[in-house]
């Protein structure tokens, strides 16, 4: 085989193992290898080849609810925002101490906020996820954050999926989800009244960069403590993302 052939081959081997990871990162929660193939339009004998290399490097993994991205991808995702995430530390730091609960800065992948940096509460009483979580991003305040900055071409490409109900309160009309969207351009925050998690809410506020990644950064809230304290989290929310885009701005 010439060298020629040799660097074709070798780009259709990384185009397609590109291909099944886009697939593994539109849902994390475990898919089986039909269900990649058809997300990656590969054929399933070759997913199934590509998933055993991925999962030989810890780049996926196979859990009992299916395959999804492995630990070593989180870590290198985790590298790609080093610079946003150290910007934002001290700020995400003095923002969790000074409410005293649990603080995340997500980035947007698909159809889920993925957790890459997070200051947890220190009270008995808290929410904490670990680090690479990927949370829907339809019924969570981070979610809804990132997705007001969508275009319309974008959320209708990210919508098209029927929307998951995680609780009685989860909203899964689409309709509704954009009108409320709406709102959250207009006032530039948006709410999780248990939409994820029963006995959880958050509020959560876009994060402008500068740069091509969609940033969003919330706090999460037992909602035994959440009612009539919304105003305090919001007012020292928006403190810190002030101050998180200054310093990315200078």
């Amino acid at each position: 085989m010439s060298e020629e052939n040799d660097s074709a081959s070798g780009r259709q081997v990384i185009s397609r193992a590109a291909a099944v990871l886009r697939a593994l990162a539109e849902d994390n929660r475990g898919q089986s290898l039909g269900q990649i193939a058809k997300r990656a339009g590969l054929p399933r004998t070759t997913v199934h080849r590509i998933v055993a290399a991925l999962e030989a490097q810890q780049l996926a993994v196979t859990t009992p609810t299916g395959v999804r991205l492995g630990q070593a991808l989180v870590k290198l995702a985790a590298s790609a925002h080093t610079d946003v995430i150290a910007a934002a530390r001290p700020f995400v730091e003095a923002l969790g101490r000074r409410l005293r609960e649990t603080v995340d800065l997500c980035v947007c992948r698909g159809q889920h906020a993925v957790s890459v940096d997070q200051f947890a509460s220190d009270q008995e009483l808290r929410v904490v996820s670990a680090i690479g979580t990927a949370y829907p991003i339809h019924c969570t305040a981070h979610g809804k954050a990132l997705l007001a900055q969508q275009t319309d071409d974008a959320l209708e490409a990210l919508l098209e999926a029927k929307l998951e109900r995680r609780t009685s309160k989860t909203i899964t009309s689409r309709k509704e989800l954009l009108e409320q969207l709406t709102e959250v351009r207009s006032r530039g925050w948006a709410l999780d009244g248990e939409e994820h998690a029963v006995g959880v809410c958050g509020i959560g506020v876009f994060l402008s960069t500068g740069q091509s990644e969609l940033y969003a950064l919330s706090v999460a809230v037992p909602a035994a403590r959440f009612e009539g304290n919304l105003d305090t989290y919001l007012a020292a929310l928006f403190q810190c993302k002030v101050e998180i885009e200054s310093l990315l701005a200078g």
